[in-house]
């Protein structure tokens, strides 16, 4: 602690010990409390409440006051509990007797403040501060606290009810840590005694006739196996789960217990357990024993947990995908009666008779569905999934269900048809269900389903009953599935398929174009471009579009009112014009699709749409032009880029001057690329008088890049000053190796070196030089390459790219300040004394 910070501590302890100062800020007292952490972890030794005798006053005067505020009552607790957090420490409060009138049982806990959640939550962060030595361990098991700390797993308040959770996993793994080694050496694995009385509660609890005392030693133990524990703690894992095994059986075998559900996740979490690495044991046998005697819904999120462990047994591992597929299997029976096609499943781990019961509700179907099909996709989403999905079936199942749902499918079976009236217009499962279809567009074996696939999406996007959110995830499966069938065609001629699906899906496109809803035309015009950016080499993709009218309603949707739409639409625009306008083969010649045309009209957007979003859009736009090498010879862009930037640095909204600099940094990065031989290398000083330099200084002096970047320095954005800074300490690396910049006296001599002292005593006014005059104030001509060639190598643009990094939170934040806030705050001190940061 500082001289400064000593001197201010008696001041702040004795104010917020003093009932009649009004109550701090929680923000100011977390912030003292962060401080006494970090002082506290640096140095555990008792120096610090010695030599500051002021921090045991505040305990005592709190404790001494008959109705402390919650507020100071819980800081109290937590500091003291982080100044007990070294064996030293924890000793000198023990002799001042602090730590039994605030931990133990003439506590707090009896008083009316106990009923404030924060003082109980403030208590248990206390206790979990001190409990890191074996004195506090010993002192909590003697003067009642670990009773009250199995209470406080009950608490109304769930963020007392976790921390207390979370104290009895700590207190359980480090009460541990020194037996560890003993118990390994002798293969005594007696539990040490705060231990002890943690496992006697947990195998009490387990055994209570109250609902509520299992599920909270369910809980614990779920956290316990899932925490460090469980890894690092091997033997006595075992152990552990040895004591509790027989009645977590029992707990599957019994109808109505009221923990079930919990059960899952507690399986989940000691099969995670190194302990259970083997394929022996009779742990996968209670794990097997679960995954039939769980519900579906209570069985789903343990069967897709053990499918991603690598040491399942492939038994268990077979029979947890079962149990995801079940549900599945039993849309695809229930679609046709007789059977028409194979189900997914030759047998049932659990009875079918519960999973067509709770399809058969209108309460639990579209939940189950739902939970199944979310589990699905995050196994399809698995590089090395160890066991094989019956992909064809599946997406059979899939596509059934979609039919269910939109009711395109008239089941002849008694438990199709209630499903099929319990799912019809469900969007919860239509979006679920298409998810999974969008994962399924990966694999490789759906090739014989793609018809019968394509005439379900389309009834989709054909249907005026699809709402918007569910035709934007049609068109998304659309897109992957229009890739799928392109990389199937170019290896086994099914173009003539391909053709019609694509003939099909932009009629479909311009109906959706139209559309009276925004959200509508906006989707179609999202899904419009990723075919574009998937499809645009495939010679019959560009034909289908060509001969449509998507191109003319695409462009009309420029003009759209929401602004949304108008961006989605620029998007589009500019990848079509990849098609239309750059590519050399560019088989459209009238006025309305020539480049110029459409350049023209996203300038003017830029210039004058009232709305960010179009403009963003416009200049990303450009920005990919310029990189796909869209805009020309080096002339033509040098203009191109020059309208740009001159429109751009007007702009109110920062992220589209942001963009700006990103098109700056790409044309920099191709005009250097054209004009050196070695593009990206630093240049030797022989080198920097050359013709490609000079040309290269004029080409950006021409496009009024540096008045652009400079300016951009200022701005009162900060990430746009970023961006600028970094541009420009690129351009310095290229035209001046590090060792050959300008010197700092010959620059002021020089005719120009007035304007560049200026420009550097106005830079480093950051964002207050906002209005920054880039026509030449202060003398400084930015198109003038001989002027900017020595800004570049006078100006440290390095101390400049250190203060824009720095955090808004660099203006000083220290502890001294901290001490003089509370001070002011209390009015202890002069006004003109106070920082307040």
């Amino acid at each position: 602690m500082t001289r400064e910070c000593a001197v201010l501590l008696p001041g702040v302890c004795a104010a917020l010990a003093d009932p009649r100062q009004p109550g701090l800020d929680d923000t100011c007292l977390e912030k003292l409390l962060d401080w006494f952490r970090s002082l506290t972890w640096f140095d555990p030794t008792v120096e610090l409440v010695q030599d500051n005798p002021c921090l045991t006053e505040l305990i005592t005067s709190v404790l001494a006051l008959q109705d402390p505020s919650p507020s100071i009552l819980s800081f109290t607790l937590q500091l003291a509990g982080i100044l007990a957090s070294s064996e030293s420490r924890f000793q000198h409060l023990q002799q001042e007797k602090l730590l039994g009138r605030l931990f133990g049982r003439e506590g707090p806990r009896g008083g009316a403040a106990w009923e404030e959640a924060s003082v109980r939550s403030a208590w248990v962060k206390g206790v979990h501060s001190m409990v890191h030595h074996q004195p506090a361990l010993l002192f909590l098991c003697s003067s009642g606290g670990m009773d009250v700390i199995f209470t406080l797993q009950g608490d109304p308040s769930l963020f007392v009810a976790s921390a207390a959770s979370q104290l009895l996993v700590h207190m359980l793994t480090f009460s541990l840590e020194s037996e560890t080694s003993k118990a390994l050496s002798t293969k005594d694995y007696d539990w040490p005694a705060c231990a002890q009385m943690i496992v006697r509660h947990i195998q009490e609890s387990l055994q209570s006739s109250s609902a509520s005392h299992m599920e909270q030693s369910l809980k614990l133990l779920s956290s316990l196996f899932g925490s460090c524990f469980g890894s690092c703690y091997a033997a006595w894992t075992e152990v552990l789960w040895l004591d509790i095994a027989k009645q977590i059986e029992s707990f599957l075998l019994e109808e109505a217990v009221p923990a079930q559900p919990l059960l899952a996740s507690l399986l989940l979490n000691v099969a995670r357990s190194p302990v259970f690495c083997g394929t022996e044991g009779s742990f996968w046998a209670l794990v097997t024993s679960a995954l039939e005697h769980l519900t579906p819904v209570q069985a789903g999120p343990l069967a897709v947990g053990l499918l991603k462990l690598c040491k399942c047994p492939q038994d268990v591992r077979i029979q947890a995908l079962t149990v995801l597929l079940q549900p599945m299997d039993c849309i695809l029976r229930a679609a046709s009666q007789p059977l028409e096609c194979a189900g997914l499943l030759d047998e049932s781990v659990s009875d079918p008779g519960t999973v067509e019961s709770l399809l058969s509700s209108k309460t639990t179907c579209a939940g189950l569905l739902c939970q199944t099909l979310a589990h699905l996709e995050k196994l399809l989403s698995l590089k090395h999934l160890r066991v094989d999905l019956p992909c064809v079936s599946l997406l059979r199942s899939l596509m059934t269900i979609l039919q269910f749902c939109n009711g395109f499918l008239s089941p002849t079976s008694p438990l199709g048809s209630t499903i099929s009236r319990n799912l019809i217009n469900c969007c919860r499962v239509q979006k679920s269900a298409l998810d999974v279809l969008v994962a399924l567009s990966e694999e490789k074996d759906c090739d014989t389903l793609i018809g019968s696939l394509f005439d379900v999406l389309l009834a989709y996007l054909q249907s005026p009953n699809t709402s918007p959110t569910v035709l934007k995830k049609t068109f998304q499966a659309t897109s992957k599935w229009l890739v799928h069938v392109q990389e199937l065609s170019s290896s086994n001629s099914q173009w003539q398929q391909t053709e019609k699906i694509l003939e099909d899906v932009f009629v479909v496109l311009q109906k959706r174009l139209c559309s009276p809803c925004w959200e509508v035309r906006d989707s179609s015009l999202e899904f419009l471009t990723a075919m574009v950016k998937c499809l645009k080499g495939q010679k019959e993709f560009r034909q289908c579009l060509l001969s449509s009218e998507v191109l003319r309603l695409t462009e009309n949707l420029l003009e759209d009112p929401e602004s949304y739409v108008r961006a989605s639409a620029v998007t589009a625009v500019g990848h079509l014009a990849l098609i239309t306008c750059f590519a050399p083969e560019s088989p459209l010649t009238g006025n309305q699709y020539n480049k110029e045309n459409i350049v023209a009209k996203l300038q003017e957007i830029l210039l004058t749409d009232s709305e960010g979003f179009p403009r963003r859009a416009v200049i990303s736009i450009f920005t990919k032009w310029l990189r796909e090498g869209c805009t020309g010879q080096l002339e033509d862009t040098e203009q191109f880029v020059s309208r740009v930037i001159q429109t751009v640095e007007r702009d109110l909204d920062w992220e589209v001057r942001l963009g700006g600099l990103e098109l700056v940094e790409v044309f920099c990065s191709q005009t250097i690329c054209q004009l050196s031989q070695c593009p990206y290398a630093p240049v030797s000083s022989a080198v920097t008088s050359s013709t490609p330099q000079k040309e290269l200084l004029q080409v950006f002096c021409r496009a009024k890049l540096f008045g652009f970047l400079f300016g951009s320095l200022c701005d009162c954005d900060k990430p746009v000053g970023q961006r600028a800074c970094d541009v420009l300490v690129g351009l310095r690396g290229h035209f001046y190796p590090v060792s050959t910049l300008e010197n700092p006296q010959e620059v002021e001599d020089s005719p120009a070196g007035r304007g560049i002292a200026w420009l550097q005593r106005t830079l480093r006014q950051g964002s207050l030089a906002q209005n920054f005059p880039r026509d030449g104030g202060g003398g400084v001509d930015f198109q003038d390459p001989e002027s900017m060639m020595l800004a570049l190598g006078a100006i440290d643009l390095l101390e400049l790219h250190d203060e824009l990094n720095k955090s808004s939170d660099h203006v000083e934040e220290s502890p001294q300040s901290l001490l003089q806030d509370i001070l002011a705050t209390v009015g202890t001190i002069e006004d003109n004394e106070v920082d307040c940061y």
